[in-house]
């Protein structure tokens, strides 16, 4: 459950700020992506299966979002679910995901967004392995990998 100080800050349970960023914020760290980086994050785009640099990636680490830099997932819990994206069954913690209902293309599917910057990140489906049974699928292009003792810069 998230807390929040005296200065109207919310933090997660493992200590991260996850206050929403202004909108001159995001904009302003919008400005700094590259074009896929852009079209998934803040159109809401979906990479190419099989295409994404971090969907093969076996480095112990964190997985944070491009855009603010917040922890979203971490490689123990990355699995090969074979289907072209990077895949977990579990995030870095719960409290850095929204999870929003999303009807486009015909489909019925749960979108998973960072707390702070409202990046999309990817969608999260119920056919994971144990423990949790989910499948958060994630574009590598909404994500930066940060080798197990490298520190996560927040921006």
């Amino acid at each position: 459950m998230p807390e929040t100080s005296k200065e109207g800050r919310e933090y997660s349970e493992s200590g991260y700020d996850i206050t929403p960023l202004t909108k001159e914020r995001r904009e302003q760290l919008a400005m700094e992506l590259d074009d896929e980086a852009y079209r998934v994050l803040i159109d809401h785009g979906t990479e190419p299966a099989f295409c994404g640099n971090l969907t093969d990636n076996k480095q112990n680490g964190a997985y944070a979002c491009r855009l603010c830099g917040l922890p979203l997932f971490r490689s123990d819990e990355k699995f090969n679910s074979g289907t072209g994206w990077a895949s977990f069954y579990a995030p870095f913690d719960p409290a850095h995901l929204k999870l929003y209902r999303d009807t486009k293309y015909g489909m019925i599917r749960t979108e998973i967004r960072c707390a702070r910057c409202d990046g999309h990140q990817g969608h999260v489906f119920p056919d994971g392995p144990p423990p949790t049974g989910q499948r958060y699928c994630l574009n590598s292009a909404s994500l930066e990998f940060f080798p197990e003792g490298e520190e996560i810069p927040q921006k």
